[in-house]
């Protein structure tokens, strides 16, 4: 669960985030939208740990896990770029890779050099490496923004599947008025920092 009071971030003189109240159900899948500037990666960041917000208080339980708008692969091929995120034996890293590799559909790529992929390809190796580990709660930052449409089904059912099998929390915002395909989303709608919309939709 994550419970929000009174979270501020203030740049200078500007406010570019503030939330009075929230409270996130452990399971629940949040897509967090708005405009350019509107909080929402500033409140990934906060929530993440790699921003300070300004004031307020946040309770978060268990390990939580952050993929950025700008991921960024290492110099290496998208195999090693996996197993280097990997615990166990040489053995065991491996053949969790290959599992990775198909489901995410590299496995043909498992030798380039990743920092030759596409945008979209790049983006399916950052969110591997991400859900290659169980988490708590997963902070996913325009995940699909770079990803053809095709793309972006497969990312979305990824994410999808990761969350069905582990009951993690899932917050993720969007570039686009595209919600994913999930079975119950809550959307939440930022504007200059403050929640102006929320509400759930559900495919069941």
């Amino acid at each position: 669960m994550i419970e929000i009071k009174n979270l501020t971030k203030v740049y200078k003189d500007r406010a570019v985030l503030d939330i009075e109240s929230l409270v996130v159900e452990k399971g629940e899948c949040i897509v967090l939208t708005g405009h350019n500037g509107s909080g929402k990666s500033t409140f990934l960041k906060i929530l993440a740990g790699t921003l300070k917000e300004s004031s307020g208080e946040i309770k978060k339980e268990g390990k939580v896990c952050y993929l950025p708008q700008q991921c960024i692969p290492f110099n290496k091929s998208v195999r090693r770029n996996i197993t280097f995120c990997l615990d166990g034996s040489r053995k065991s890293k491996n053949a969790l890779c290959d599992v990775i590799l198909k489901a995410f559909g590299l496995n043909h790529l498992e030798h380039k050099n990743a920092k030759t992929l596409s945008g979209g390809e790049c983006q399916r190796l950052c969110l591997a490496r991400v859900l290659s580990k169980k988490a708590d709660i997963v902070l996913l930052d325009e995940p699909t923004s770079a990803a053809d449409k095709e793309s972006r089904a497969i990312i979305n059912r990824l994410i999808s599947d990761y969350r069905k099998q582990t009951g993690c929390t899932v917050i993720m915002t969007s570039h686009t008025d595209e919600i994913p395909d999930f079975d119950k989303v809550k959307i939440i709608k930022l504007c200059d920092g403050k929640i102006t919309e929320i509400r759930e939709e559900s495919n069941a």
